[in-house]
């Protein structure tokens, strides 16, 4: 039997405030579900998210975790 590969997923925490950034940064930041500084998601690692991380990189701190 096969197991499953357990997803790598990422910690993403906002430390800088999107205020003064161009509006496409502050959709993004609501797109991966960040609303205040200093809150932290978790999300699955994915070329999608990746991508949206990439963007505003400066706005974010970013840990894989297991």
């Amino acid at each position: 039997m096969a197991r499953k590969k357990k997803a790598k997923m990422l910690r993403i925490t906002q430390v800088r405030s999107g205020i003064g950034y161009k509006p496409k940064a502050r959709r993004t930041l609501e797109a991966l579900g960040l609303r205040k500084m200093h809150q932290t998601v978790e999300k699955v690692d994915t070329p999608a998210i990746r991508g949206m991380i990439r963007k505003i990189d400066y706005l974010l701190k970013v840990e894989e975790t297991e």
